[in-house]
């Protein structure tokens, strides 16, 4: 009986300890970083705090980290600009030389986000990305170019600034709770159906 009760405060313990560890690994997870290095193209797509997108895709050109940018998105609204035209007209203000921006106009999602950006890295004949994100976004953005670029072109993760989520406290805010927890829904199903949300 005494075995048996100290089987079971072990096991207790185990199933409490991996509990822990996973709820607090979920930011973790959402939002993969990987360490800088040069690369042929910094990508910026477009959705949550794009401004953030944009400023942290224009940092790390000015820095060197990539001598051209593609920024991705559609149109909010149908009679202005695309989201990737506001984008880079942000970017040439900041001092970004044109002849270093491709557009990917056409995006309405992730997937297609990675759709379009991949068809001109791959005309482009570019090997690596630097791709910038919001932070609960950068895993599923990662699932959906891997998949439409295939292992031969390096992806950099590296998430932008995001005033409303941490990964180190995603629960901390029932705003950044929800925003997980969606997240988490169209990760799985990016993961099942092969398709983004």
């Amino acid at each position: 009986m005494k075995r048996f009760l100290v089987a079971l405060v072990v096991v207790s313990i185990i199933i409490a300890g991996a509990a822990v560890t996973f709820f607090f690994g979920i930011g973790y997870y959402l939002s993969p970083q990987d360490s800088l290095t040069k690369a042929d193209v910094i990508v910026a797509i477009s959705g949550g705090d794009t401004d953030a997108r944009t400023a942290e895709a224009v940092r790390l050109y000015k820095e060197g980290w990539g001598a051209n940018i593609i920024f991705s998105g559609a149109a909010q609204d149908p009679t202005g600009p695309s989201n990737a035209k506001a984008m880079a007209e942000a970017a040439i203000a900041s001092g970004v030389s044109p002849s270093a921006i491709a557009l990917d106009e056409a995006a309405t999602n992730t997937r297609g986000n990675a759709s379009g950006s991949g068809a001109i890295i791959k005309s482009a004949k570019y090997h690596s990305v630097i791709l910038v994100t919001s932070p609960y976004h950068q895993r599923r953005a990662y699932i959906a170019f891997r998949r439409v670029l295939g292992p031969g072109i390096e992806i950099i993760n590296h998430s932008s600034y995001d005033a409303q989520w941490r990964r180190s406290k995603w629960w901390a805010t029932a705003q950044s709770r929800a925003l997980t927890y969606d997240e988490l829904q169209k990760v799985a199903y990016e993961l099942l159906s092969g398709q983004s949300k």
